[in-house]
């Protein structure tokens, strides 16, 4: 296999050139450049990323290993999603301080509170390794031998790779894997909780607004990077010191208007915009509908506990929101594909492709690729489709059946290596108290006689009564002994007696079978790439997101979902209090914002028109992993915090329509606003360093 030489200057760019697309910020010179140039930016590419002099991706830091987070001042004082600080948020909660309903400041450095496990990673260095990690790979091997060749070479250069002792490294590849990039990170593990909105704000609208828009939602929280003596990274100690950052975002008291151009920084997920007409119809058709039914099951059941007990509400909040969350999401990315036609449109592409094969006389090499998907897709799609729903069951809905997968888990391993005892009964420890932490019995057994039956096995409602797993002391006697003992006492349990042949079924059936078919899939995907950019090498390329640092730029727009209905691209606080529902779990809206309105108690937060910003739409390319990624201005300003996309935009992950596709952002003069105005928290904002770009 030859690496490819990625060749993105062949576009002639016009006054209203069209973005889209998740770019490498170490690449960003030439056509990138010139485009967000086009579209009002005044950043030159060192401005973004910058190896030898500090530059905007030095404030980027990808939080948790899931979001996105922005330093905005010189103390280290950082900024994500509400959403994303959730679960550490949520972790300091009670029934006596209730942070989830009530908020969270600190009012002093003494008072932000550690937490632990909780990472935030910066990137130092990008370099492209393509050569050196596809060396000696050809296409007369088996796709085995070449996957065990890259990880061979990849492994070589990391463990040769010259850093920092307190550095890493780390290698992803892009293009379905015809190119390979080297990222030198360095990983903060003293992360404090400084701010946080009650959930009234900072999830006003939960699941009925999200995804859609107008959105009226104050998605942020705040945390603090502590660092040792030295600036560097380290483990909790109550002697590391507020990290100083190489550059930190200065924010934008002027805002935006329709037309402004905005740059999104982060670490957008997974993407996967090349597929096959076929891909695209198997997904929203077969594969979506059967999980969005599974999701929607186990929601009916946690929504009304949570509505009956506030213990229950906390208990559920973090897992309520994660399940509900894709579970949306894959409606609208079903309805975006729909309304875009998008299969028809990539079939019209594939005709395009066809022909330049033939005419570039590549027809020979790659001019079987279409007919060999059909192929595939028809013999994976069943397979697909049952293993997601196991996924589905048994580790993202039901958490009796998720502890029966993971002690089964342990059980196979005890099996093979004895040995692994301790290792095995610390692990699976863990796990059981994570769960238990939030349990709700009768909850979850509700869950299970719902989503069982969607997965086609009988139900056992009466294992809820006989299983040691419901109860956490219990569960963990079950770990006591010797490797004999362990395995005799799980197979003598009831749920685990029920499910262990379910999950036999799963790992030595449908998941094997769907790694074989998958591999397949993959390898064909590589090689339709390749061809692709042999056939029509005047197209726009830009890799896939593989949760590595990327840019994408545009501009503040509103959009048409529908015939005859037309959004503005700004949502503001007057929106907020028409959708205020007394003493309702979405649409509440606390007493002392509604003050601030009636009173009009904006301070410095409002706009030229007297109103408060609160949501903004943008047409950047984003996907998860871009929750909390900032929204920065012409002149590298913050000025939003992504946090979510319009619904039908979210067929984005596979086929972006710049007509239907935008991206939601906080204003950040409505967190300002909440932070000095309803929180009284001024102490944050005059660390920052708010600036006036328009004046």
């Amino acid at each position: 296999m030859r690496a490819i030489k990625i060749i993105i200057c062949f576009i002639v760019l016009q006054a209203s050139a069209q973005q889209g697309g998740m770019w490498i910020p170490s690449l960003l010179e030439g056509m990138n450049e010139d485009e967000m140039r086009s579209l009002g930016s005044k950043l030159t590419a060192k401005d973004i990323y910058d190896v030898n002099n500090s530059s905007l991706k030095d404030a980027i830091g990808h939080f948790n290993g899931g979001c996105t987070s922005e330093v905005i001042s010189d103390k280290g004082l950082v900024l994500t999603n509400h959403h994303c600080g959730f679960g550490q948020i949520q972790s300091h909660s009670s029934l006596e301080n209730d942070y989830l309903k009530d908020g969270f400041w600190a009012m002093s450095l003494e008072e932000e509170l550690p937490n632990e496990g909780l990472f935030i990673e910066f990137i130092v260095s990008i370099h492209d390794i393509t050569d050196a990690v596809l060396k000696g790979v050809d296409d007369s091997m088996t796709e085995k031998e070449k996957q065990s060749l890259i990880t061979k070479n990849s492994n070589a250069v990391m463990a040769s790779w010259s850093k920092e002792e307190w550095q890493d490294v780390k290698t992803k590849s892009f293009y379905k894997g015809n190119q390979y990039f080297l990222f030198v990170t360095e990983r903060f593990e003293d992360i404090r909780l400084v701010g946080a909105p009650p959930s009234s704000i900072g999830k006003f609208g939960s699941d009925t607004d999200n995804w859609v828009f107008p959105r009226h939602t104050g998605d942020f929280s705040m945390f603090r990077i502590y660092a040792d003596a030295n600036n560097r990274p380290a483990k909790y100690s109550k002697d590391n010191k507020p990290y100083k950052p190489k550059h930190f975002l200065p924010v934008s008291l002027d805002g935006v208007e329709e037309g402004d151009f905005t740059m999104v920084f982060g670490f957008p997920g997974r993407t996967n915009e090349y597929l096959p007409a076929v891909a695209i119809e198997h997904i929203t058709k077969e594969f979506n509908p059967t999980n969005i039914a599974i999701r929607e099951a186990a929601l009916k059941v946690i929504d009304a506990k949570m509505k009956a007990s506030d213990e229950v509400r906390i208990k559920y909040a973090s897992k309520q929101a994660r399940i509900a969350n894709a579970w949306k999401k894959w409606i609208g990315e079903n309805l975006g594909i729909e309304k875009s036609d998008a299969v028809e449109k990539r079939r019209a592409f594939e005709a395009i492709f066809t022909k330049a094969l033939k005419e570039k006389n590549l027809e020979d090499k790659y001019g079987n690729i279409l007919s060999e998907f059909d192929k595939l897709y028809k013999d994976f799609a069943p397979v697909n489709i049952k293993r997601r729903n196991f996924i589905e069951v048994f580790l993202v809905t039901n958490e009796l059946m998720q502890m029966t997968f993971r002690a089964y888990q342990v059980e196979q391993a005890l099996l093979e290596n004895p040995e692994l005892l301790d290792k095995a009964k610390a692990s699976l420890t863990s796990r059981f108290k994570g769960i238990h932490k939030n349990y709700d019995k009768d909850l979850d057994k509700g869950v299970y006689l719902s989503v069982m039956p969607l997965y086609g096995k009988p139900l056992d409602a009466s294992i809820y009564e006989k299983t040691a797993f419901t109860n956490l002391d219990s569960a963990l006697q079950l770990l006591e002994g010797d490797v004999k003992t362990i395995i005799k006492n799980l197979n003598k349990d009831a749920a685990y007696v029920y499910a262990k042949p379910i999950i036999d079924e799963f790992y030595n059936k449908i998941d094997a079978e769907y790694q074989q078919k998958n591999t397949a899939i993959s390898a064909l995907q590589t090689k339709y790439m390749t061809a692709l950019m042999k056939a029509l090498p005047n197209e726009r390329y830009f890799p896939d997101a593989n949760s590595t640092l990327r840019v994408t730029y545009g501009q503040v727009r509103g959009y048409s979902p529908r015939d005859a209905v037309y959004y503005n691209p700004v949502s503001y606080l007057d929106g907020v209090i028409e959708k205020y529902v007394p003493g309702d779990y979405e649409f509440d809206v606390p007493q002392k914002l509604r003050d601030l309105y009636n009173t009009k108690d904006y301070g410095q937060y409002a706009d030229k028109n007297g109103k408060v910003p609160v949501c903004f739409l943008g047409t950047n390319h984003t996907t998860g992993g871009n929750s909390g990624s900032p929204a920065i201005d012409a002149e590298g300003n913050l000025v939003g915090l992504n946090f979510d996309r319009v619904w039908e935009g979210t067929m984005s992950d596979m086929n972006y329509d710049p007509e239907i596709c935008r991206n939601i952002m906080v204003d950040l003069r409505y967190v300002l606003f909440i932070v000095d105005k309803y929180a009284g928290a001024k102490h944050l904002i005059d660390e920052m360093k708010l600036v006036h770009p328009k004046k």
